[in-house]
């Protein structure tokens, strides 16, 4: 009795309790939590930021994952082109981290220019030397390689971000150009933003204010069902299943594929809480399906219209100005993705400024001619020859080149023909000698005679008549020769040296000439006279390198076998240093000298002055003078 009267008191204390969740569970899913879940807070590191002990991620981001942006990167192969500018890749806006690079080195060019037009780094014909310019934004690095030592070509770096599209083109000089590209754009950041489309409402049921707990009567009692208070309100059948704690929830949505048109994105679940609503780990909500991805349509606005450039014509002129054109374009973008492009007309593109379809060009400066010298002497000294000149085709180097790349129509005269009026020849002859050929008896003077015309030329004497030819030579005659002394030389003999310098001599002997004799005399008769040399120095050839040698040292022992040394060098006639000489030929520097055995000196004032000596000798007192002097003999002994 006493337990049944205690019952009724616990079931209302338990419809309290239960109450009481109940109103608690349903004001938490009407009024949510406004505390942030994660993604509402950027916890990414800036790349200025320290990132000491951790790594930097391919978007810039310290410690990141990589997933704040996407890298867009790929190698362009190009095959044979016209020569000249080629676009090969459009940039767009907001890029950063831009590294362009020539994989190797080529004769061709990377120029850089922005969607209107405007040239960044070797535009409208100009190519610029290497180093910073800043457009669209940021600051471009622009590198050229090392004419010796660097293997890949022409490369341009940019940090970023970029405030306007870019267009990278090839200047085409040397056929397959290969170009390397890379840079990254920033993603969205993902906002906890909750779209018409995905509410808590769409995937939350709505919460009802019973039948969340079940109720703890025991059913054995007798009034659990049936004895109902009259005012009580019956309560829903009760179900042994209660909502989970944790659901999937649509929290955010990727940012459009597209700025503009017709893209994709994508809706973002996240695992949450129910009662505070806050995210939690996905392995909470393994109990229920994972909605999986689920993708919608997106149409930020429409694409707007944009000026199409073609590729710039061939320049007009091979060198010199000329001109080059271009087709442009109005056109828009449509369909899923921005997958085409129509032509519209081309008001709907007058917010920007119509690009040029007429640019100066020049390829080069054409070469000309220039006059090198002036003109020569004639050809001959006279009647007619001809002269010449030098002209050249020189390009705006100043280096000469091939004539072809001149105009051969206005190519200056470099031969032109002379008239030296008419030939006339005469014979021109010098003065007599002063000097008879021989001292005594017949000898003969001589004069030089020679052919010469119009006073500018020697001619070869067959030109003029050879019998009005002057003499060359007259009689002279200074008397009969009568002892008459004189001194006789001979030949030079062999120089003394094959190289270098050497001697030679000769024979010089007096003689008496008298009546066409000649007699050797004594050398005395013709002391009076000056003596011929016979002796002289010559020089057949330069020796080169070789080697020379100092005298020997004196030996280092006087018997028994020493050694002597001396000092070899290798010069040059000059008798400088040199490493030319042949190591075979070297003399050698040491040689072994006085190998004889050494006599000992008997010296007959050296004995011994005391009988027992042979002690001191035992003792070591030798060392001392007054021993070597008394034990002379057995001190000698010892030293020997």
């Amino acid at each position: 009795m006493a337990c049944r009267m205690q019952q009724p008191t616990w079931s209302r204390h338990w419809r309290i309790i239960q109450r009481f969740y109940q109103m608690t569970l349903f004001l938490s899913l009407l009024c949510p939590s406004t505390k942030s879940v994660p993604w509402e807070n950027d916890f990414s590191n800036s790349p200025g930021e320290d990132c000491e002990g951790f790594q930097v991620d391919v978007c810039g981001v310290c410690a990141g994952d990589g997933r704040s942006c996407e890298l867009f990167s790929g190698t362009l192969f190009l095959s044979v082109l016209s020569v000249g500018y080629h676009k090969i890749l459009n940039i767009p806006s907001g890029a950063q981290r831009i590294k362009i690079q020539e994989t190797q080195k080529t004769r061709n060019y990377l120029a850089l220019r922005t969607a209107t037009g405007k040239s960044v780094i070797n535009g409208d014909w100009v190519i610029g030397w290497p180093g910073q310019f800043y457009s669209a934004g940021t600051e471009f690095t622009y590198k050229r390689p090392n004419e010796i030592r660097s293997r890949v070509g022409e490369s341009i770096t940019a940090p970023g971000p970029t405030n306007q599209e870019l267009h990278l083109f090839v200047i085409y000089q040397q056929p397959d150009p290969t170009v390397y590209y890379e840079y990254i754009l920033p993603r969205d950041p993902i906002i906890n933003t909750h779209s018409e489309t995905y509410s808590y409402s769409s995937v939350l049921p709505l919460v009802e204010s019973h039948g969340l707990f079940p109720s703890p009567e025991i059913s054995n009692n007798e009034n659990s069902m049936g004895g109902l208070h009259p005012n009580q309100v019956p309560s829903d059948p009760m179900t042994s299943e209660t909502l989970p704690l944790y659901s999937w929830v649509a929290m955010t949505k990727t940012p459009c594929s597209v700025t503009c048109g017709t893209g994709s994105r994508q809706v973002l679940f996240s695992c949450i809480e129910r009662a505070t609503q806050s995210t939690v780990t996905g392995d909470l909500c393994s109990h229920t399906l994972h909605p999986g991805s689920q993708v919608e349509d997106c149409q930020p606005q429409p694409c707007p219209a944009f000026w199409d450039v073609g590729e710039w014509s061939e320049c007009s002129k091979t060198c010199g100005p000329g001109f080059q054109f271009r087709q442009v374009i109005c056109r828009q973008t449509q369909g899923y993705h921005g997958n085409s492009t129509v032509v519209v007309v081309t008001s709907l593109c007058d917010n920007t400024e119509m690009p040029e379809t007429t640019t100066v060009c020049q390829l080069k400066i054409c070469s000309e001619w220039q006059i090198r010298s002036e003109w020569t002497e004639c050809s001959v000294p006279c009647g007619v020859g001809q002269r010449s000149r030098e002209v050249v085709c020189v390009d705006n180097l100043g280096d000469i080149v091939s004539d072809m790349e001149c105009n051969m129509a206005l190519r200056p005269q470099d031969l032109q023909n002379c008239d030296k009026g008419v030939c006339a020849s005469s014979w021109f002859y010098s003065l007599w000698s002063d000097r008879c050929s021989a001292d005594c008896a017949d000898g003969s003077r001589s004069r030089s005679v020679v052919c010469r015309m119009s006073h500018t030329n020697s001619l070869p004497l067959d030109n003029c008549d050879d019998k009005e030819k002057p003499d060359e030579l007259m009689p002279c005659d200074l008397g009969p020769c009568t002892d008459q002394l004189e001194w006789y030389t001979g030949p030079w003999g062999q120089c003394s040296s094959e190289c270098g310098n050497g001697t030679q001599s000769r024979g010089v002997v007096c003689v008496l000439q008298s009546n066409d004799q000649l007699g050797v005399t004594s050398n005395y008769n013709c002391s009076h006279l000056p003596r011929p040399p016979s002796k002289q120095t010559c020089h057949l050839k330069s020796c080169g390198a070789q080697w020379y040698m100092t005298a020997w040292s004196s030996c280092s022992r006087s018997c028994e076998g020493g050694f002597r040394v001396r000092e070899v060098r290798c010069l040059r006639d000059d008798q400088t240093s040199s490493d030319d000489c042949d190591p075979a030929l070297e003399p050698v520097k040491r040689e072994e000298c006085n190998t004889q055995n050494c006599t000992p000196h008997i010296d007959e004032s050296c004995k011994d002055l005391y009988y027992n000596c042979v002690v001191v000798v035992q003792a070591r007192l030798c060392v001392y003078s007054y021993y070597r002097t008394t034990c002379c003999a057995s001190c000698s002994r010892v030293v020997h």
